[in-house]
């Protein structure tokens, strides 16, 4: 694969459409911990770090954001230390949805709502749980 220093590296890369891009990466970066990566067209998109994934901030045009009571997407990204991240992120006002829970498959996870109504999970692995143990099927363990 040809690296582009345009483009971030990881191979899927979520679009959220925000209604006010400098605002909300401002958000993401105090909330999330997210670092800022490209700005594009003077704050119609904006690339963001997190983790070892990446997420771009983009003025709507054909994108919406969700509307109240509404959930249009989820994004799920992993995080060193759930239990700080979900007090950052509060503390930065994140509407905490699911306080940071322990589930079967060996993940502590929460979930919030950014500023603009956007769903995410943030997850940090506590143990190697085969996915036959909690009711999964491994169908194939290389990919």
């Amino acid at each position: 694969m040809t690296p582009n220093r345009s483009m971030p590296a990881s191979a899927v890369v979520p679009v959220l459409p925000y209604p006010d891009v400098p605002a909300a990466v401002a958000w993401l970066v105090a909330a999330f911990g997210f670092v800022e990566r490209l700005r594009i067209g003077g704050g119609h998109r904006v690339q963001l770090r997190c983790g070892e994934g990446d997420v771009v901030a983009s003025a709507g045009g054909e994108r919406r954001t969700p509307g109240p009571g509404e959930v249009v997407e989820s994004v799920m990204v992993r995080v060193e230390d759930v239990d700080a991240h979900c007090a950052r992120a509060r503390a930065h006002g994140a509407q905490v949805l699911a306080e940071p829970t322990d589930h079967p498959y060996g993940e502590r996870q929460y979930e919030v709502a950014d500023l603009a109504g956007h769903r995410w999970t943030f997850t940090q692995t506590t143990a190697d749980v085969a996915p036959e143990d909690w009711g999964g099927v491994l169908v194939d363990p290389e990919a």
